[in-house]
């Protein structure tokens, strides 16, 4: 019989002010905030022994118990959608993304996810309470690329731990319009909810600590190729950071600006989890992937280094 299993988190001094249930779902993958609010409804979440509500605000430091309930048969349907299988072994599955699918059932998208496929995969997946099962980290829907699954729980809690540690390698390749000064940098500038547009993300005073560094690879005309490395995870930060520089990503639909651009041929933003790297949970070793760009971003990029090398009338 699978027994209760007990998470023990700690807050670090940048998670000052965020709320607890917040905090809860953000830090043990796979729990939404909903089923956050509800264990800490029911006890199930102490902060510093004490048991505390879901509005409770934290201030660095705190030593956090979350009592996870035995897994529940998951209400997702499994569907034979196929995938591209870079590893896998008995604790880690490491998938190469298409653009288009998502990640997880949300309200639109109830089937066809990545999600709903490891299942028909691995049925035997049964990774916190079956809730998102195994998914360490999220793409956005149009972003292509590198995810590891946990296929059990002792791997899920250290790929997690990894995350929250950021000594999990997260490489990005992008192309930004416009073009930099320095051959490298990083962006410090938190991100919060759009104030007026629920959906979007901004840089605000008020929002989470975010950092992204970047490394120019290639300069064509007025844009730039760049490997992006995240030392924070927040949603959307590279298209974020990039249009809080005025270098919105190439082919963006929400990060673009308001007025027209030159697609090069994109029907989504040009952005790709390149290269993905982690302590595995088992060994301990090293383990570090890489993805190609698939063909639509490679014949976005061809374009433009015709257009760059094109001379001008």
């Amino acid at each position: 019989m699978i027994e209760e299993e007990t998470i023990t988190l700690y807050s670090a001094p940048d998670d000052a002010g965020e709320r607890l249930d917040r905090f809860v779902s953000r830090t043990v993958a796979g729990l939404s905030r909903s089923y956050a609010q509800q264990l800490i409804a029911e006890g199930r979440v102490t902060v510093n022994g004490r048991s505390a509500r879901a509005s409770h605000l934290l201030r660095g430091g705190e030593r956090i118990l979350v009592s996870v309930p035995p897994p529940q048969p998951t209400t997702l349907e499994p569907e034979a959608i196929p995938l591209t299988i870079v590893y896998e072994d008995a604790d880690i599955v490491v998938v190469d993304k298409p653009a288009g699918m998502v990640v997880h059932p949300a309200p639109g998208h109830v089937g066809g996810t990545l999600a709903n496929a490891l299942l028909a995969r691995y049925p035997e997946m049964q990774v916190n309470g079956g809730i998102r099962p195994g998914i360490v980290h999220r793409l956005d829907q149009d972003t292509s690329g590198l995810l590891v699954v946990a296929r059990n729980d002792r791997a899920m809690q250290a790929l997690t731990e990894q995350q929250r540690a950021r000594t999990m390698l997260k490489l990005y390749l992008t192309v930004v319009e416009g073009r930099f000064k320095e051959p490298e940098g990083m962006i410090d500038a938190p991100i919060g909810r759009h104030p007026a547009d629920r959906l979007r993300m901004t840089v605000t005073p008020g929002g989470r600590p975010a950092r992204t560094h970047y490394r120019v690879l290639e300069e064509l005309g007025n844009y730039s190729l760049l490997e992006v490395r995240l030392e924070t995870g927040r949603t959307h930060q590279i298209r974020v950071h990039m249009l809080h520089r005025n270098k919105p990503v190439l082919g963006d639909p929400a990060y673009g600006g308001r007025k027209p651009r030159p697609t090069f041929g994109l029907t989504r933003q040009f952005l790709h989890a390149h290269r993905l790297g982690f302590y595995h949970p088992a060994d301990g070793a090293w383990r570090e992937f890489v993805s190609p760009l698939p063909p639509d971003l490679e014949a976005a990029l061809e374009r433009l280094r015709a257009a760059a090398r094109a001379p001008r009338v």
